[in-house]
C-alpha cells in the first residue's frame, strides 16, 4: 500500500471533486453557527476517504476506520444507537476486514485493488445475512429506544449490505453506500430541524453520495479495463 503513489495518482477532477466537497462542508458548517467540531471533522476524514476509495487505494479503508469511530461517537450523543452500533459495530469492523482484503489483492502489484464478481455464493451469503442482521438491529435498536427506529433500521440494512459487497471488492458497494447516504441525509435532517449545528452532517452525506455515485463508476471502469489486461 503506497500512500503516496496513490496521492500522485489522483486526477485533477479528483482533486478538484475533493476540494470543492470540502468546501461545501466547511461552508454548511460556518452557516450553522456554532456548529459541531466533531461533526465538522469526521465529514473532513469521511470524504476525504471517499475519494482514495472510488480509486481502490486501501489507504481510504484506513480513513473509513478513523470515520466510523467519530461518526459513531457523535451519533451516541444524539441518541441515533442505530448509527452508533452500525458503525462501530459493523462497518468498522468491516472496514477492518476489507483492508486486509484489499491489500491482500493488489492488481498487478500497484496500489489499486483487484475488482472482483459476484457470484450465486456470495448474492446469497449477502441476501440471508442481510434479512438477519436487519431483523436482529431492528429489535436492539427498539430496546434502546432509538430515535427515527424504521430509518435507522434501514441504514443498518444499506450499510451492511454496503460493507460486505466493500469486503468482497465488488463495485456495487459504491451504490449500496450512495443507498444508505440518502436515508442519512433523512435522519440528519430530522436532527437539524431540533439542533441546527447538525447541518453539516446532512450536507456531509450530500457530499458522500455525489462521491459514493463517482466511485461507482470509477470502479466499472476498473473492472473493465482489468478484465482486458487479463
Amino acid at each position: 500500500m503506497n500512500i503516496l503513489k496513490a496521492l500522485k495518482s489522483l486526477t485533477k477532477f479528483e482533486i478538484c471533486l475533493w476540494a470543492v466537497s470540502v468546501a461545501v462542508i466547511t461552508v454548511s458548517f460556518f452557516l450553522s453557527k456554532g456548529g459541531d467540531v466533531l461533526s465538522f471533522i469526521a465529514s473532513l476524514i469521511g470524504v476525504t476517504s471517499l475519494i482514495f476509495l472510488a480509486r481502490g487505494f486501501a489507504f481510504g479503508q484506513i480513513l473509513m476506520i478513523i470515520f466510523s469511530t467519530v461518526y459513531g461517537i457523535i451519533s451516541f450523543r444524539f441518541s441515533y444507537y442505530g448509527e452508533m452500533l452500525t458503525y462501530i459495530g459493523m462497518t468498522l469492523p468491516m472496514a477492518v476486514v476489507s483492508l486486509v482484503s484489499w491489500i491482500r489483492h493488489p492488481y498487478k502489484k500497484s496500489a489499486e485493488v483487484e475488482v472482483s464478481r459476484l457470484n450465486k455464493k456470495k448474492i446469497a451469503f449477502i441476501v440471508i445475512s442481510s434479512v438477519a442482521v436487519t431483523v436482529a438491529f431492528y429489535y436492539i435498536l427498539k430496546a434502546f429506544n432509538t430515535a427515527n427506529l424504521l430509518p435507522s433500521t434501514v441504514s443498518v440494512l444499506t450499510s451492511y449490505i454496503a460493507a460486505t459487497l466493500t469486503a468482497f471488492r465488488s463495485p456495487y458497494f459504491a451504490l449500496g453506500y450512495a443507498c444508505n447516504d440518502l436515508v442519512l441525509i433523512v435522519l440528519w435532517v430530522l436532527a437539524a430541524i431540533e439542533d441546527f449545528s447538525y447541518l453539516p452532517m446532512v450536507m456531509c452525506f450530500a457530499v458522500f453520495f455525489v462521491n459514493d455515485m463517482y466511485g461507482f463508476i470509477c470502479w466499472k471502469k476498473m473492472e473493465k479495463r482489468q478484465e482486458i489486461c487479463s
